[in-house]
């Protein structure tokens, strides 16, 4: 039986290299964007993560002509009243790197009392034909506090400021097996890996 062609559509390599993970049993041949350098970036003007997730999708299934998942992830502060949310990639600027975003982040805790560290991550996976149809939708969370310093060099992103509830140790400090258990991501691709299984046929 011959594997379907399955485009992960993003740049993060961070991402990138968890989607791999956390794909590696599924019927599917992987490509990333790094095959397709030909194609641009597509705007995240979406308000919602679904919005961004589905925008992101379609626009690059029907640059590439083939099936496309794209996700689209942020976290969520409840002190910041679900800031940095959709925005998690830009804040502080785009120009701004993620130890730059994490200081923000942990300074704009403590401007408004530092009392209420709660947080989510958030992750939503967009699959679409490569016509541009949105066929499918997931969403997996993630909630826990945010830590008051960054610790350990595992993950990417805010993973070093993010404690899971049930947990003491940041996403920077587990083993990637450990994270791909419980993390946001990992909770959507389950969802998303049973419908793909059930679209391809298997």
């Amino acid at each position: 039986m011959s594997k379907t062609e399955l485009l992960i559509a993003t740049r993060n390599s961070g991402k990138t290299r968890e989607f791999r993970e956390l794909l590696q049993k599924a019927p599917v041949i992987l490509r990333s964007l790094d095959d397709f350098p030909e194609i641009g970036d597509v705007e995240e003007s979406g308000t919602t993560f679904e919005e961004n997730a589905s925008l992101k999708a379609a626009e690059y299934a029907k640059r590439s002509g083939i099936l496309t998942a794209a996700d689209d992830s942020g976290l969520e502060v409840a002190a910041l009243g679900g800031l940095p949310g959709v925005r998690s990639a830009r804040f502080g600027g785009a120009s701004a790197n993620y130890d730059a975003k994490m200081s923000l982040l942990l300074d704009s805790i403590k401007a408004v009392g530092g009392g209420d560290r709660r947080a989510r991550f958030v992750s939503v996976i967009a699959l679409a034909r490569p016509s541009g149809e949105v066929i499918h939708l997931s969403r997996g969370e993630c909630e826990g506090v945010i830590a008051f310093e960054p610790r350990g060099g595992n993950g990417f992103g805010y993973d070093p400021i993010f404690i899971p509830n049930g947990l003491t140790r940041t996403f920077g400090e587990l083993p990637d097996s450990e994270k791909s258990q419980i993390s946001h991501r990992a909770k959507a691709t389950a969802t998303f890996i049973r419908y793909l299984l059930d679209f391809i046929g298997l």
